[in-house]
């Protein structure tokens, strides 16, 4: 298997303007909700003044109606002799009801609910698809850095507080969230969570009933079917006549007998019992928490920084100053750092200023659509759930900053930028990933840039403060897969890369074909 290669990418915190979109898939994007929210709660705060303003008026009434009443109960006769008491009595059950009953009847709440309504249609709000990728990246987050459940429950990630605890309600939400994604192993994880809070909650966000009924079913999904009967019996305790526990009950003592059978029939020839594995975590297939490969499980590793390469490896790399035969670079050489020798990565350093970075950013914010993947077989752009992000393209001839990047680009990696594609600046947003992928179309990918008519990616240019380069291609024009790389999940804060693809047309005498292979005859 060919090796995966990760870039530590740097942790910007930012408070800047979103735009239209999955809200989830960039965290620009989600800073714009707090302002919906500030604007919700003032909406809200006045709703709540005016409520409060007609309780008041109410209150008043039934301390006028109360003090006149008892002043008439010490006395009736003298009280209605009053021509004046008899009048105000008429008075106070016509016009004064009247006017008690309209203000009863009067929705304080229409004006405010007409306010939201109306806020739609010019700030932004999650919509559910939203929230379950918000959901779904804290799942992709609790397996990538193996992220204890409580402990997320209660705002900790890797041991530092980060923000205020869950309550049953928002553990149950998180697990009903895996449940619509037929992930039925962290919903029971979710609504475990979700139980333990539940019993210590004095005003409580969530039913015992509710987490019950999603919390044996999932357990039953995961091969467990005694535990799920015992649980959908406790429900049924709590709610007899619960229709689906009544149905789920019967199926699942008729499982049970059919387990129980087999077990005999196993005995009958003399053989062992089959122990049960209750180790195996059994997940929805093709979900993208599922460790369905070894490559999967390195990807993770490296993640959470428990691999490394090898001293004898890192005793090799060397970091220097470059001009790369760049007659500009001599006044001003680059900073260049081996990370890797097979395939040859470097890094350089201090070659995007901070105000370039903001500048970048500026530009690339109004533009954010949700980044795309090439489908391999129609070489259409298409979504994918194996990258989470957002992006924005910027052309030379926009600004000069942006024509200065492309010709340091060129000097640091001494091709050319004619057929190179626009710079792309992507926002990663919550648990925001890109897994195990090449930038290089392989053989059978025969329309992937087919359009632009400049051949393959021959090489990277990533941004991220420093910048990495290295060639996706060998000499020959062979995709080079020891080149497969990744972006972790954004575990705190917002990621922000910029990166430039170069392509092979006009670079023929920039990067020559050799005489001689550059790779082992496999890979051709």
């Amino acid at each position: 298997m060919s090796p995966i290669w990760l870039i530590t990418f740097t942790v910007l915190v930012l408070l800047q303007p979103p735009v239209d979109g999955e809200l989830f898939t960039a965290l620009a994007d989600m800073e714009e909700l707090l302002e919906t929210e500030a604007v919700l709660i003032t909406n809200l705060d006045n709703y709540v003044q005016a409520q409060e303003e007609k309780l008041m008026q109410l209150r008043q009434k039934v301390q006028e109606y109360r003090r006149e009443h008892s002043e008439a109960a010490r006395d009736v006769s003298a009280y209605l002799s009053n021509p004046v008491n008899a009048f105000l009595l008429t008075k106070r059950l016509t016009t004064d009801w009247r006017y008690v009953e309209n203000l009863m009847t009067y929705e304080v709440g229409k004006e405010f609910l007409e306010n939201v309504t109306s806020y739609r249609s010019v700030l932004k709000f999650p919509s559910d698809e939203d929230l379950n990728g918000a959901a779904v990246a804290l799942m992709r987050l609790q397996d990538t850095y193996n992220l204890d459940t409580a402990a997320l429950a209660r705002g900790m990630l890797n041991g530092v507080q980060y923000s205020t605890e869950l309550s049953a309600g928002d553990c149950f939400e998180l697990g009903r969230q895996s449940y619509l994604n037929g992930d039925y192993y962290h919903t029971v994880l979710w609504m475990r969570e979700a139980m333990d809070r539940l019993t210590s909650e004095v005003n409580r966000t969530a039913t015992k009933e509710d987490v019950l009924e999603y919390l044996a079913f999932s357990t039953f999904k995961q091969g467990n079917i005694q535990t799920a009967l015992l649980m959908t019996e406790e429900l049924l305790e709590l709610v007899p006549d619960h229709e689906r526990a009544v149905s789920n009950k019967a199926y699942y003592e008729k499982e049970l007998q059919k387990e129980a059978q087999q077990k005999i029939l196993r005995g009958d020839d003399g053989s062992e019992e089959v122990p049960i594995d209750t180790t195996t975590k059994i997940q929805k297939g093709g979900a993208a928490h599922v460790y369905n490969s070894n490559e999967r499980k390195l990807y993770e590793q490296l993640c959470r920084g428990e691999q490394q390469p090898p001293i004898e490896l890192r005793s090799k790399l060397v970091c220097r100053y470059t001009t790369n035969s760049s007659p500009f670079l001599r006044i001003g050489p680059l900073k260049l750092e081996e990370a890797y020798l097979r395939p040859y990565i470097v890094i350089y350093h201090d070659v995007m200023s901070d105000r370039e970075i903001e500048r970048i950013k500026q530009y690339a914010r109004p533009r954010f659509r949700r980044a795309t993947v090439q489908n391999y077989k129609t070489g259409e752009l298409e979504f994918a759930n194996y990258r989470i992000s957002k992006s924005a393209w910027l052309k030379d001839a926009e600004d000069e900053m942006i024509r200065t990047i492309s010709r340091r680009v060129e000097d640091m990696t001494g091709l050319t930028m004619e057929t190179a594609e626009e710079l792309q600046v992507v926002n990663y947003g919550i648990g925001g990933h890109y897994e195990p992928h090449f930038d290089f179309a392989r053989r059978e990918e025969r329309n992937a840039f087919k359009s632009l008519g400049t051949g393959n990616r021959i090489a990277t240019v990533l941004f991220y403060g420093t910048a990495a380069f290295w060639f996706n291609l060998h000499a020959s024009g062979r995709g080079d897969y020891a080149t497969r790389h990744a972006a972790c999940p954004v575990l705190t804060g917002t990621k922000w890369v910029s990166n430039k693809w170069i392509h092979e047309r006009g670079q023929e005498f920039r990067r020559p074909c050799g005489l001689q292979l550059d790779h082992s005859e496999e890979e051709f």
